[in-house]
């Protein structure tokens, strides 16, 4: 079982999120790992992320990224990519949406890489008990995220465990 070991506000700056976005009809075995493996065959990410030292926009900001947008009653988008500096350019084959400066909620999940996935619910409330206010969109719709940092999400340590960002966006302070 994964655990949640730290939580904390980030401040991040207006971002262009750019990537391309799937929905529930493109998962695989319950996920999206199979479009994650097409991104590096393909070389999308070092693409997308050439040009930039993405370190620059803010904390962990050249991680790569699984953006999710939930709203009751709608279909859930699951997208994958990086964010970038607003007004970059859009390559041809990929969306972007624009977010403005935000505060997020983040939270560390730790434990091995199978169990690590899949705890957004369980980051929003302990987010909620740190006593983050999670907010919606205009629209009213929720969007939080995976952050894949490296080395900690992508060195296991001695116990062969990882470190998985799940961001939510929360009420600026």
């Amino acid at each position: 079982m994964a655990d949640i070991i730290k939580t904390y506000r980030q401040s991040v700056p207006a971002m262009r999120f750019i990537g391309k976005k799937y929905s529930d009809a493109n998962r695989v075995n319950g996920g999206f790992a199979q479009q994650w493996v097409e991104w590096f065959s393909n070389g999308w990410f070092h693409m997308l992320q050439s040009g930039f030292d993405l370190t620059t926009l803010y904390e962990d900001g050249d991680a790569t990224i699984g953006l999710m947008r939930w709203k009751e009653g709608e279909p859930f988008e699951y997208w994958i990519g990086v964010f970038c500096p607003p007004e970059t350019h859009v390559p041809d084959g990929f969306s972007h949406i624009d977010f403005p400066a935000s505060d997020l909620g983040v939270a560390w999940v730790y434990g091995k890489e199978g169990d690590v996935f899949g705890q957004e619910e369980r980051c929003a409330e302990r987010c909620m008990m740190d006593g983050f206010e999670i907010v919606t969109d205009e629209q009213g719709a929720y969007w939080f995220f995976e952050r894949y940092v490296c080395p900690r999400f992508t060195t296991p340590d001695e116990q062969g465990s990882i470190i998985l960002d799940i961001c939510h966006y929360i009420a600026k302070k």
